[in-house]
């Protein structure tokens, strides 16, 4: 791995975390009374938090991305931990929905979005619409982050320490499951 390297998964990493950062932000100057009612009818009950986990993840195609937006709520208050957790839940279930829509590329999506979240946010004159321009803008800086990371980790998947080191992870994982044995 080259620093050139180093510094782009660096960068990606600074662009996705101030993308979850901006955005939590942004959403809650837009619609943080309105917001906490929707997201409350939405995960009020642990079945319809799992709904909503798996939903919004089967549509936007990321996990990652599913779970930072429901970090970023909780961060600014519009969601609490208990209603969190089952919305996670569901995010890693639509995971595995995610293969039946792979035909659709999100990546071919961010800059679409980043132009538009920039328009909004300049372009409006209200405050509650430049709220959702950086809310829009800061989702596509999540994906172009994401994005940066794999490009910039690819060169690291088949080296050798990191594949002893997924082994023993795995081993672990697996020893975690079964628990302990009694000899």
């Amino acid at each position: 791995m080259s620093i050139f390297d180093f510094l782009t998964m660096i960068g990606g990493l600074c662009l996705f975390l101030f993308g979850m950062s901006l955005m939590g932000q942004a959403l809650e100057r837009r619609a943080g009374r309105e917001l906490k009612i929707v997201l409350g009818k939405l995960t009020g009950s642990k079945a319809a938090g799992l709904l909503t986990g798996l939903g919004v993840t089967a549509i936007i195609q990321s996990s990652s991305a599913t779970t930072v937006m429901v970090v970023g709520f909780v961060n600014s208050g519009i969601m609490t931990l208990r209603q969190s957790i089952h919305v996670i839940m569901g995010a890693n279930i639509g995971t595995t929905m995610t293969a039946q829509l792979i035909a659709f590329d999100v990546q071919t999506l961010v800059y679409p979005v980043l132009f538009l979240g920039f328009l909004l946010d300049f372009a409006a004159r209200r405050p509650r619409w430049q709220a959702v321009g950086e809310a829009v803008f800061s989702f596509g800086l999540l994906f172009e982050g994401i994005d940066i990371l794999g490009r910039a980790l690819q060169p690291l998947a088949g080296q050798a320490v990191f594949l002893i080191i997924y082994f023993f992870c795995m081993l672990a994982g697996h020893a975690y499951k079964i628990g302990p044995r009694k000899f």
